[in-house]
């Protein structure tokens, strides 16, 4: 009896046991499925991720083909007196017929104006706002400069819809409409973004910032952040009296509200004097974006008028936008020259070998912007210039511009000035012409972010007193280099 209970006790005993195994089998599995659920898969994330970063990759790399000049609203600072002569370089580029907006801001309207209303070539004119309120203290400079920086705030009062950019000039600024699409396709348009570059002169970046626009050269603004910028304009204006321009001013209120410079090197300022070519013929490897200072300087292109040779640059640039003073740099192995074509603009060839980042450096054609020693000092890689015309390299300016077969682009240069030097049978110097066949340059974002040169080669040619050229994309580990 007692071992049938106690037996009996030994199975209940038991069972409760199993009973509680079970219980904590059983809310272990629970647990365990939970803690599956609420960890992620690392692999199947880490797919899922880079699946998306894939997509995201490959759609960031086609420009945004929807954002257009429609998209972009100017503001060009100009006065009564200037307006009349500076019109003219204006015209140049701005392109009624694309739905473009802005204003000219003027001090006041200039006599017999009706605000450009019977001329379509050309923006509207929009009259500045009193700036009297404010304090200008800078010595030797003018008060109108903060006139100008307000042209910032009067445009984005303007009030137009469905703005990406804005995009800010001189009267005397020239932009090449398409290469600035493209540029600023790089960034995103709802970011806060202020866009421009440098001037090439050392003193100037120094005694103003290295992270300034300067406004000669074009400052370009994302929407958002012009907005913001609108809003406070005026009270920072009044903290800088002591200022001398009106990008220094935009600078400085850009700077207290947190945003650097993105540099693009296809703006230019152009603060040099004189003959720019060597400035042009060595030009970043950007698209072109802006000139500026064009009538301070000589006509681009030799024998011609400064308006004749601006026209007949942009000419080229109808037929290759994105290609307009890409230099490419090959090598005549029969020769031993170097060519160095600029497209649509000038062909150099030295009657010797010189290594590609030698024959990338720009030549001092120029002068310095001041007198003082400083101001022979400049922010980028120069070469001397060869006093001797005889022991100069030969430049051919581009003559003209076609179109042929299967889309080829084909650019006439030739010599535009007399020489009177000695000419061997190896002298490049018995050249008259030289044609350049390429095909119509095409850029896309990737492009942008990572821009390579293309190569060129020297083709064989059927007569001594031509040579010609063919631009193409290098291959993958191609080097341009001196062959021997």
């Amino acid at each position: 009896m007692y071992s049938s209970k106690v037996s009996n006790n030994k199975n209940q005993c038991s069972n409760g046991v199993k009973n509680i195994i079970m219980i904590i089998s059983f809310i272990l599995i629970i647990y365990l499925m939970c803690f599956n659920f609420s960890i992620p898969n690392t692999k199947s994330l880490h797919t899922s991720v880079t699946l998306q970063n894939d997509s995201l990759s490959s759609s960031s790399l086609s420009l945004s083909s929807d954002t257009s000049l429609e998209h972009i609203v100017f503001g060009i600072a100009s006065n009564e007196n200037a307006w009349s002569a500076r019109k003219e370089l204006v015209k140049m580029w701005w392109k009624p017929g694309r739905n473009m907006r802005g204003c000219v801001f003027l001090d006041k309207m200039p006599p017999n104006y009706t605000n450009n209303a019977n001329d379509s070539s050309l923006p509207p004119i929009c009259i500045s706002g009193d700036t009297s309120r404010f304090k200008y203290t800078f010595r030797g400079g003018t008060p109108s400069a903060i006139r100008v920086a307000r042209v910032v705030t009067e445009t984005v009062a303007l009030n137009h819809s469905n703005v990406r950019w804005y995009v800010f000039g001189d009267d005397d600024t020239v932009f090449f409409t398409e290469n600035l699409l493209k540029t600023l396709s790089k960034y995103d348009h709802g970011l806060w973004y202020y866009i421009g570059s440098n001037s090439e002169h050392f003193l100037m970046n120094k005694a103003f910032s290295y992270e300034m626009a300067f406004g000669g050269a074009g400052i370009a603004i994302s929407s958002p952040l012009a907005k913001v910028l609108g809003k406070v304009f005026d009270a920072c204006i009044e903290r800088y009296p002591h200022l001398f321009g009106s990008d220094a001013r935009i600078y400085s209120c850009l700077a207290e509200l947190g945003v650097g410079l993105t540099h693009e090197p296809g703006f230019h300022q152009l603060d040099i004097r004189g003959n720019m070519f060597g400035v042009l013929a060595a030009h970043t490897l950007r698209p072109l974006v802006s000139l500026h200072h064009l009538e301070m300087n000589d006509p681009i292109f030799p024998n011609m008028t400064k308006m004749k040779s601006l026209e007949h640059l942009y000419d080229a640039a109808k037929y290759d936008p994105h290609r307009i003073l890409q230099q490419t740099v090959c090598y005549d192995r029969w020769f031993t020259w170097t060519v160095s074509v600029s497209w649509g603009y000038a062909v150099q060839v030295f009657s010797y070998n010189i290594f590609l980042p030698d024959a990338l450096r720009i030549q001092e054609s120029y002068f310095p912007w001041q007198t003082s020693d400083l101001a022979r000092h400049y922010d980028f890689d120069t070469r001397p210039y060869e006093p001797d015309p005889c022991k100069r390299q030969l430049v051919y300016f581009l003559h003209n511009v076609s179109t042929g077969i299967n889309g080829q682009i084909k650019t006439i240069y030739r010599k535009k000035n007399p020489e009177n030097c000695t000419i061997t049978m190896v002298s490049p110097r018995r050249l008259e012409e030289i044609r350049v066949v390429s095909q119509k340059l095409e850029i896309d974002r990737k492009w942008l972010l990572s821009p390579r040169r293309q190569c060129c080669d020297v083709l064989p040619s059927t007569s001594r007193n031509v040579m010609d050229v063919a631009i193409r994309e290098c291959k993958e580990d191609e080097l341009i280099f001196i062959h021997p």
